[in-house]
């Protein structure tokens, strides 16, 4: 994942010519980033379980199906956020940009992004586990639904790091917080039937 991360973040590094279109185009280079090293982790987190069997054992446990939901979500959320701060890190400095003042304001963009992003990604990721082909299938199936939280979460990063009106970071915000809880409270409920499939 941050492999990867990196590495995109270097290629339009050089893409990218003068200092003013790399700080306005950071936000989207990010996000970008960000969506395919989630993607990468989204599709090995449940493949441990389906190569050793391991699903049939945690179907066993006599509790809520959601818990298990969370847990991975959980953990794919921790994973995500290390990558995004080491993978933002390489980006501030291969962009020449900026920011200490703005760090809180895109660490809570960063954070519900990530929260959208996981939420919608591991139910996709249990659907995705059971076909041979999950690595291409899964992007098919993630990236369409999760267009609301990038579109958003770009806009709202470029409004903290081009320094425009914070009062505008109401309506990017809002809708990633609607979003994710719509499609996680979604997800929880559907968990079951994904697993038991």
């Amino acid at each position: 994942m941050l492999f990867f991360g990196v590495v995109t973040l270097l290629i339009f590094s050089f893409a990218l010519g003068s200092a003013g279109s790399m700080r306005s185009a950071l936000p989207g280079v990010l996000w970008t980033a960000f969506a395919f090293a989630g993607t990468l982790g989204l599709n090995r987190m449940f493949a441990s379980e389906k190569e050793n069997r391991c699903i049939e054992g945690l179907l066993m446990i006599p509790d809520d199906r959601g818990a298990i939901y969370l847990g991975k979500m959980l953990a794919g959320i921790v994973f995500m956020l290390f990558a995004e701060i080491v993978i933002f890190v390489f980006g501030l400095i291969f962009f020449n940009v900026t920011v200490w003042r703005e760090i809180p304001l895109l660490a809570l963009t960063f954070l519900i992004g990530t929260l959208g992003f996981m939420a919608v990604g591991t139910l996709l990721s249990a659907i995705a586990v059971n076909t041979k082909l999950r690595e291409v299938l899964l992007p098919l199936l993630l990236f369409p639904v999760i267009i609301p939280i990038l579109i958003n979460a770009v806009e709202a990063t470029g409004i903290i790091i081009n320094g425009e009106d914070y009062a505008a970071l109401k309506s990017p915000l809002g809708v990633m917080v609607v979003f994710t809880l719509v499609f996680g409270t979604i997800a929880w409920i559907l968990f079951e039937y994904v697993l038991e499939d």
